[in-house]
């Protein structure tokens, strides 16, 4: 019987990829043999060599796919790993979840599948929707949100935003 560093790969997850189109029960069953993984928080600075470096120590990394800003085409923020074997994706969840790269706390999920396209931020400004909502200022994460961005410009800019088509 071969080591393992936990006991079992729990697939449970709170996210789901509403753009599949699939039911709660579909997504679970694809999330029981994925090899692929989702990373959140990292800095817009982090590079696709110390993803491989940190990812690469739970198993074979087959590629990394950086999150990138739909409009301006930079890091924003996330990236999926995808390995070789649902058990190495499972020993990234487990022990790299809440561990720090570039000075933050990284988030590793589940994730049913890459599929071309998802590498782009969701949010109206391009990037991820958690970052066009933040109010605070994050140098890791580009500065100021979009909301806050808002704020810093006056109520006359925010105003003028609103009205655009």
């Amino acid at each position: 019987m071969a080591a393992a560093l936990y006991e079992e790969v729990s697939t449970a997850s709170p996210y789901i990829d509403h753009q599949l189109n699939v039911t709660r029960e579909e997504y679970t069953e694809k999330l029981k043999s994925t090899t692929t993984v989702y990373i959140g928080n990292l800095s817009y600075y982090t590079t696709e060599e110390q993803l491989y470096e940190l990812f690469g120590r739970c198993g074979e990394v087959q590629r990394v796919i950086i999150g990138l800003d739909r409009r301006m085409k930079t890091p924003c923020g996330f990236c999926f790993v995808e390995y070789s074997q649902h058990e190495e994706a499972g020993t990234a969840v487990n022990c790299l979840s809440g561990t720090r790269l570039d000075e933050r706390v990284i988030r590793v999920d589940w994730d049913a599948g890459f599929k071309e396209g998802r590498q782009f931020g969701r949010g109206k400004n391009g990037a991820q929707k958690r970052d066009a909502m933040r109010t605070d200022y994050d140098k890791d994460r580009g500065g100021y949100g979009a909301a806050g961005e808002a704020e810093d410009e006056g109520e006359d800019s925010v105003l003028k935003r609103k009205r655009r088509p």
